[in-house]
């Protein structure tokens, strides 16, 4: 049987694909991009004071570390070395002050942490290569952004603050329509 040449480079793609994705799979079981296990946990539960769940979803349930883990291998990678460095501070402080991990503290513990980190109050040995009240303001704006941002962006899981807000979701990726410019003009009122 005779295979044209069009075919047999479709079968030739699918192979050498074939061969080179599988060995990238193989033995790959963590769900993060850059972070480590521990390293999420930490953003998870710093995230989580920033913005804490009460009647409505919080940082936790809108997945802002996974916007923050999916934007530091993309528009963020500038910020990936301060951020290892900063979660390493972060958990070099909290066993330092409390003999646990930042993300094992009870959360009036970690409320306090937070506030002496921002008011860069922590232990100055283990902040000397990242400014601790920068970093703090870094995963402040990032959790934010990953909270109220886009769904497409890997935060605002489910479109939780959208509904918080009792905002329509946009019906195309990146606009929100209105019905007509009385509406618009409603809005601005408000």
């Amino acid at each position: 049987m005779e295979t044209s040449r069009r075919e047999f480079l479709r079968q030739l793609s699918l192979a050498c694909g074939s061969v080179l994705f599988i060995p990238a799979c193989a033995g790959y079981d963590s769900p993060w991009r850059f972070f480590s296990e521990k390293e999420a946990r930490t953003v998870i539960a710093f995230a989580g004071q920033i913005i804490p769940a009460d009647q409505d979803a919080g940082a936790t349930d809108a997945n802002v570390v996974n916007f923050i883990d999916k934007q530091l291998i993309g528009p963020y990678t500038r910020f990936q070395e301060e951020y290892r460095k900063g979660i390493s501070a972060i958990e070099n402080s909290a066993q330092k002050l409390f003999q646990k991990a930042f993300y094992e503290l009870d959360r009036d513990n970690q409320t306090g942490f937070m506030e002496q980190m921002e008011a860069g109050k922590l232990p100055e040995e283990f902040w000397t290569e990242v400014n601790q009240r920068s970093f703090f303001n870094l995963v402040l704006d990032h959790s934010m952004q990953g909270f109220y941002g886009s769904p497409r962006h890997g935060g605002n899981k489910n479109y939780v603050s959208y509904k918080m807000m009792r905002l329509d979701y946009p019906h195309v990726l990146g606009q929100n329509r209105y019905e007509s410019k009385c509406a618009t003009a409603k809005l601005m009122e408000l």
